[in-house]
């Protein structure tokens, strides 16, 4: 029996059969050619190919892990028109007078070479996006078809060196019982995929010869993040009672649908959905969400090649609030910047993003655009029950401009005669240090505060959380975070408000006791997680 340990991506045990995922094609060879625009011609065509074929995987994806998850083939179609990359191929192949394949080929070594040499952790793993839209177009330019594993017979995990995000989108899910890749990182598309899938899944495993592993026996066991390969009787008889028990679970929390989030000496919890748009509402739906307590309206931006206009944003938000009938809906204003780019935003480079130009920064610099938003938000309100929060609130002043431009816009829409909701709630969320520690001046100035976990931690700990060589030192449980939120918490209920907490730690089934004993009224999760803490806030 071997026994390899990885990180883990989603938990979760399986039990079966090795299928080891090889990438099939012959290395591209370097031809000379004596028309260079005959092939440009071809590259052209194949990317027009390329793009069509990236349009039906985002259908495929829609339908299969929500708007959200399917974003990235539409951020693939775009890195296909970029200028940048398609110029590369063009001066290779008129000044070297090759093959479009081998072009296409020597760009993808010098983008991807750019972005993996970059410290970053985020923009480390986009090179893997672009060897997957550089793999597409050589297979379309060689005529070479994909392996996608369509034909699987049998249950299987997967193994593979690694996986783009088309090819986990086009496996047949019903017969993935989990996958494995030697590379990958946290923050790539496919992890978020994966997680997105529900499939149990392990990166940065380090497997040799990996080869010889098709047709083994293999367990993943996702919450330990460890791999094992032929597997003693006892171990298979161990993780055989563990499947079981995750089945029994499953079906025991679909029982709990319907029921309200009560602790057994009668406090009411609300549980609600984070999610990114209107897709994931069905997931937050299907799992009994009490309302959607962050719904991260700059994914609306992060989907779009240009600013949203205010109409196609009241659309969206109009359709959101009509689909969750009259629960609330808390939408968070555009919270751009850090490891969320935007092109079109046109935004310089910066050393410390994550302490740089961001979310309600933005917003308060660019009132032109806060109020696009904002009319869009305000319109939609009259069609249910909507809250504005509002991200990475450091000082009172920015709170007093905030409520200024929002004065403005209700004037702007009173004039005009738009529609509009003239009474809807307004929080912020404590996600810094800083306003945790004024959250008394704070209280008295907004209606709730929800508390974004994953930048307070980092912030507090001043631990970059895209750095995988920080993981060890980053304690999401750490006394100071608690006692920020703590202080928050009595600060909020001092003023007579709510507090809620929408970051990664209201899932964390270890600490929910902890957040009902400091009082907290919400907890906001994945759509996946809701069931979950349901049962555990009922077992308090």
């Amino acid at each position: 029996m071997q026994k390899i340990s990885g990180k883990s991506v989603q938990n979760g045990t399986a039990i079966g059969k090795i299928k080891v995922y090889t990438k099939i094609g012959t290395p591209v060879k370097r031809i000379h050619v004596n028309n260079a625009v005959a092939e440009i011609l071809r590259v052209e065509k194949a990317v027009n190919q390329a793009i069509m074929d990236l349009q039906n995987l985002y259908k495929i994806a829609v339908n299969g892990a929500g708007e959200d998850s399917a974003a990235i083939f539409e951020v693939h179609q775009m890195m296909l028109e970029d200028e940048d990359y398609n110029d590369s191929i063009r001066n290779i192949i008129e000044h070297e007078n090759v093959n479009a394949e081998f072009a296409v080929a020597r760009t993808n070594e010098i983008f991807s070479d750019i972005f993996a040499s970059m410290e970053d952790e985020y923009m480390k793993a986009r090179a893997i996006d672009i060897k997957d839209i550089s793999n597409r177009l050589i297979h379309i330019l060689t005529g070479e078809e994909e392996n996608i594993l369509s034909d699987l017979k049998e249950k299987v995990i997967l193994i593979a060196d690694d996986l783009t995000p088309s090819e986990t989108v086009q496996l047949e899910k019903s017969m993935i019982l989990a996958f494995v890749t030697v590379h990958g990182s946290l923050t790539s598309h496919t992890a978020i995929l994966a997680r997105t899938m529900n499939i149990p899944a392990l990166i940065s495993v380090p497997i040799e010869n990996i080869n010889e592993l098709d047709g083994k026996i293999g367990i993943i066991d996702g919450k330990e993040a460890v791999l094992y390969i032929e597997p003693d009787d006892n171990t298979i008889e161990f993780y055989e009672k563990a499947v079981l028990e995750e089945e029994v679970q499953k079906k025991l929390l679909l029982e709990l649908r319907g029921k309200p989030t009560v602790t057994s000496d009668g406090k009411e919890i609300h549980l609600c959905a984070n999610v990114g748009n209107i897709g994931d509402i069905a997931f937050a739906q299907s799992n009994d969400a009490d309302g959607i307590g962050l719904f991260r309206s700059e994914f609306i931006y992060l989907g779009s090649k240009d600013y949203p206009t205010e109409e196609e944003q009241f659309q969206m938000y109009k359709q959101a609030l009509q689909l969750m009938e009259k629960k609330k809906v808390i939408i968070r204003t555009c919270d751009i910047g850090a490891d969320k780019q935007v092109d079109y935003f046109c935004m310089d480079k910066e050393e410390n993003p994550a302490l740089g130009y961001r979310a309600i920064r933005i917003c308060l610099d660019r009132v032109d655009f806060f109020k696009t938003q904002l009319r869009a938000l305000f319109r939609a309100a009259v069609f249910g029950s909507l809250s504005i929060m509002y991200p990475m609130i450091i000082s009172l002043d920015e709170v007093k401009r905030i409520k200024e431009i929002v004065s403005e816009v209700q004037t702007e829409l009173e004039t005009s005669g738009i529609p509009y909701a003239k009474h809807v709630e307004q929080g912020i969320m404590i996600e810094t240090p800083a306003a945790a520690l004024i959250s008394d001046e704070l209280a008295r100035e907004v209606d709730f505060f929800s508390v974004g976990t994953n930048d307070l931690t980092q912030y507090t700990l001043a631990i970059d959380r895209q750095n995988g060589k920080l993981d060890s030192l980053y304690d999401k449980h750490h006394r100071a975070i608690l006692s920020l939120i703590k202080m928050a918490a009595d600060n909020a209920h001092a003023n007579g408000k709510w507090i809620g907490i929408c970051g990664e730690l209201g899932s964390d089934l270890e600490l929910t006791k902890t957040f009902l004993d400091m009082g907290i009224d919400e907890l906001s999760v994945s759509p996946g997680m809701i069931l979950k803490v349901r049962k555990r806030i009922m077992e308090l």
